[in-house]
This record gives structure tokens, sequence and C-alpha cells, in this order.
């Protein structure tokens, strides 16, 4: 098998068993990372996060076992302002469905610790892995801790004056999620087609479309993190009406006292604006990536790619108008984080597609 017939297309690269195991266990690392920010906006749309008021990274696995360990859980609930001033009275009932919402996040987030530890030590026992790949994984695993740390600083915004956690902290933990992600995915897509695609050289039209696929990507990070916004100030409940908000395209009180900081980031008429505006140019980027594909010389991994691509932001884009409209129904809301994850991902294999393989988009005429 030559590299042209690869290239070409005619025949699939053989991998390395070793290349195949760790770009598989990868990619089930990305599942569980799916199930995890699925189940944190689970958490985070029943007002379940602030039901645990401690944080044990080791005794926390075991949930409350008697009528007097729930007991003791749910008075500490009550010393909370959540509790006071919006929950007075809750029973014990309710208090647990919340509270195994929560107990249930952090569970999975410590199995997918494990889930990456464990692999990770054999890969390097077996020599599976050379240096750099070891230390960019032990990279990965490292951000997965700080992950964790900075749930629980987050939680903690919500614990002493709040009602509800800061949604800074809350746009820095699921954006760490996401590059969480990033990391995970390019690293699993450069193990499974590593050695059977020759690159586009520098400067080529593929390579162009390559970097313009990457920065869409970045694109559809910096969407997450309004999104983040618009979920920390609850700013989907309010101007549940699309196209307009109400009965205009720019709403009155876009802009209102304060800072132009504070407008930006806490007025949640600006919030829902701006996240409004970002799912129109994420729109936009997508349709002029997925138009070049179409109009060139395209090789087959590209072209599906950039379908997949399109499929994904039609999706997601059905998601946030019905979730807006429907006042942020906690399925459909829960729906629409979960198509963030998966566009973001699929932007990322586009990108990794277009300049990984030579056979990607030529320039169009």
């Amino acid at each position: 098998m030559t590299m042209a017939e690869m290239n070409a297309g005619t025949v699939a690269p053989v991998l390395p068993l070793r290349h195949r195991a760790v770009g598989y266990w990868l990619l089930a690392v990305s599942a569980l990372l799916f199930c995890m920010v699925v189940l944190g906006g689970v958490t985070r749309l029943t007002d379940s996060g602030l039901s645990i008021t401690e944080w044990r990274p080791v005794t926390g696995v075991i949930p409350p076992l008697s009528d007097a360990d729930w007991q003791v859980e749910l008075e500490k609930y009550r010393q909370i302002p959540e509790y006071r001033l919006i929950n007075e009275g809750m029973g014990m009932p309710a208090f647990q469905r919340i509270y195994l919402y929560e107990w249930s996040h952090r569970l999975l987030g410590r199995l997918i610790g494990l889930a990456f530890l464990i692999p990770f030590l054999v890969f390097l026992w077996r020599r599976w892995i050379d240096r750099p790949l070891a230390l960019r994984l032990a990279g990965i695993f490292l951000l997965g801790g700080l992950q964790g740390a900075l749930g629980w600083y987050m939680v903690k915004s919500g614990l002493t004056v709040r009602t509800d956690v800061s949604q800074y902290r809350l746009t820095a933990h699921l954006g760490m999620a996401f590059a969480i992600q990033a990391a995970v995915i390019w690293t699993a897509l450069g193990q499974l087609r590593a050695g059977g695609f020759a690159p586009p050289s520098s400067g080529s039209p593929a390579r162009r479309l390559g970097v313009w696929a990457v920065g869409l990507a970045g694109l559809v990070y910096c969407q997450v993190l309004l999104g983040g916004f618009v979920a920390g100030l609850d700013a989907g409940m309010i101007y549940n009406t699309w196209p307009l908000m109400g009965n205009s395209l720019i709403p009155g009180d876009l802009v209102v006292d304060g800072t132009w900081g504070h407008n930006l980031f806490e007025n949640r008429t600006l919030v829902q604006f701006n996240h409004r505006l970002g799912a129109y140019g994420v729109t936009a980027a997508v349709i002029v990536l997925w138009l070049a594909v179409r109009r060139a010389p395209a090789g087959v991994a590209a072209r599906r790619a950039a379908n997949w691509l399109l499929a994904a932001l039609a999706v997601q884009m059905g998601l946030g108008i019905a979730t807006l409209l429907l006042v942020v129904p906690v399925p459909l809301a829960a729906a629409h984080q979960a198509g963030a994850f998966i566009l973001f991902t699929v932007a990322l294999r586009t990108a990794h597609v277009l300049l990984t393989d030579a056979t990607a988009p030529a320039a169009p005429a």
C-alpha cells in the first residue's frame, strides 16, 4: 500500500494497535465528558447544585445511607440562603431529589478521573505512548483535577450570600469542560489518523480552510461562554420571542445605568442579545465554510465532515429557538447544552480533517 493510494482514499490506512487503543479510549472519555456536561446542565436547571454544601473528594462518593444521615444533610442545606429565601419548608423527598442530582454529577466526575487515569497508567506501563503524548495526557488529567476544584469554587459562591452561584464562576466551569473536551478529542483524532494521511502543505488552500475551521471552533467556544452567562443569569427567562426581542430587534433596556462591564456580564437583556448575535455569527461562519468545501474538489472525509457540521448547526439552532420560545423547559434546555457540546466537537473534527488530510479541498475556482 503506497502513500499515494492512502491519500487518494482508495485504501483505508491500517493503524497500529497502540494508536487505535489510545484513540478509542480517548473517544470513550469524550463520551463520558458529554454525559458530564449534560448532567451538569440538568443539575443547574433543577436548582440542585447547592444541595451538597461540602466538598469531600474521597468520602463524598458515599451518599447518605440512613434517615439520620439524610436529616444531617438537610440541616446543612437549611443554613444557606437558597433554602431560607427560596426553598423554605422543603420536605425530605424534594431535598433527596435535588441532592441526588448533584451527587450523581460529582460521582460521574470522579469516575471520569478513574476512566482516564487507569488506562493512562496501563499505556505508560506498556510503552504504547511516547514522551510528548504522555506529557499531553498528563496535562489533560491535571486540567480534570483543576475542573473539580473549579466546580467547588463555583458552588462556594452560592453558600453564603447569594441564592445561586456566580455567573462568572459558572461560565468558567463550563468553559473548562469544553476546553478539556477540545484537548481530548483533538488528541484522539491525532491517534486515529496517525501515519495514514499526508497533511496539506503550508499556505495551501486546504490548509487555509483548516485554519478557518479552527477559528470557527473558537467562535463556537465563545458562543458557549456567552451561553454560560445566559444560564448563570437566567437570561433565557426573559424576551421569550424570536426573531424579535419583544416588539423590536433591539430592546430598550439593552443598556442600563452602570459600567460597560456591568452591562456586558450582568444585564440579562444584553447577555441574551449577545448570545443571539453569537448564534448568528456561528451560523454565518458554518455556512461559509460548508460552501467553500462544497465548491472545492474536496475529499470524501472533508465533505462528510462539513455536512455533519451543517447538520449539527441546524439542530442546535432549532433547539435554542425552541428553548427560548417555551421559556426554558428542562429537557429542551439540557438538549440545547448537549447540542453545543456536539457542535463544538464536530467543528473540531472538521478542522482536524482539513488540517491533516491532503485530499481535503483544493482552492475553489
